[in-house]
């Protein structure tokens, strides 16, 4: 009886120790006497006890942050910048054994390569290029990645501390910037308004009945305020030879007092 027990005992313990089940983004790396046999999954796996030892990889991808990295960029200024990248691992045999830790290695790969390409660009162009220095340090750490089996997919720069002396200087720029553009879309009105004056002028000119109707729309607006003021019109060719008889009298004037 008791050596039934035992039996049924070692088999459960046997068992335990020899079977595993590896889900379907899961690869086991099996080491047997320390030598890397095989890469198994998804599925059932078996296992020799004491000698096969199994290193379990999850294939998915991997969001990884970046802390806050002290950074002086090319034009001199001290920031802090953070950022996040996803990766995945691609061969799980190689991010075993390549590297004795691929989740810290590549936090740690991800922190110097995010001052050393920040402190090679100037803070104008880290703000405003934020596109092009992501793809820059995406391919740098794929790339040195690669020996690993890791695929660096996506890195993304999250935020950039800017020091209180630089953002009010900032604020002032932008505000200076604003101004600037007001007083050029002022200054171009009143250039479009004097140029439609000048070519109504013409018109008026070469047509004095437009200057009549002009008048006339005048007072029409003038009518429309409830005031009591009456204007009369009076149009320009009745003083014209007025003011003509007044110009002779006048030069009439200069010559009798020079006499």
């Amino acid at each position: 009886m008791y050596t039934i027990i035992t039996v049924v005992v070692l088999i459960v313990m046997f068992l335990a120790a020899a079977i595993r089940i590896l889900n379907e983004y899961e690869r086991g790396v099996i080491f047997r006497l320390g030598r890397i046999i095989d890469t198994k999954g998804p599925g059932l796996i078996i296992l020799i006890p004491v000698i096969d030892r199994m290193v379990k990889v999850d294939l998915r991808i991997i969001t990884m942050d970046v802390p806050p990295q002290d950074v002086i960029t090319r034009d001199n200024v001290s920031i802090k910048v953070n950022a996040v990248i996803y990766f995945k691992v691609m061969t799980a045999s190689q991010a075993v054994i390549e590297v004795e830790n691929f989740l810290y290695a590549t936090s740690q790969l991800a922190q110097t390569t995010l001052r050393s390409v920040c402190g090679q660009v100037e803070l104008d162009e880290l703000l405003s290029e934020r596109e092009k220095i992501n793809n820059q340090l995406q391919e740098i750490l794929d790339r040195s990645t690669d020996p690993w089996g890791i695929k660096v997919s996506t890195v993304e720069v999250k935020h950039i501390d800017l020091p209180q002396e630089m953002q009010r200087a900032m604020a002032k720029q932008a505000e200076a910037e604003r101004e600037r553009r007001a007083k050029v879309i002022n200054a171009e009105g009143e250039f479009q308004a004097a140029q439609k004056l000048f070519e109504a002028g013409k018109i008026m000119a070469e047509q004095p009945i437009a200057l009549q109707l002009r008048y006339l729309q005048t007072l029409v607006l003038v009518a429309a305020e409830n005031n009591s003021t009456t204007l009369f019109p009076i149009p320009i060719d009745l003083l014209t030879p007025l003011m003509k008889y007044v110009g002779k009298e006048e030069k009439t004037s200069e010559i009798e007092n020079k006499e």
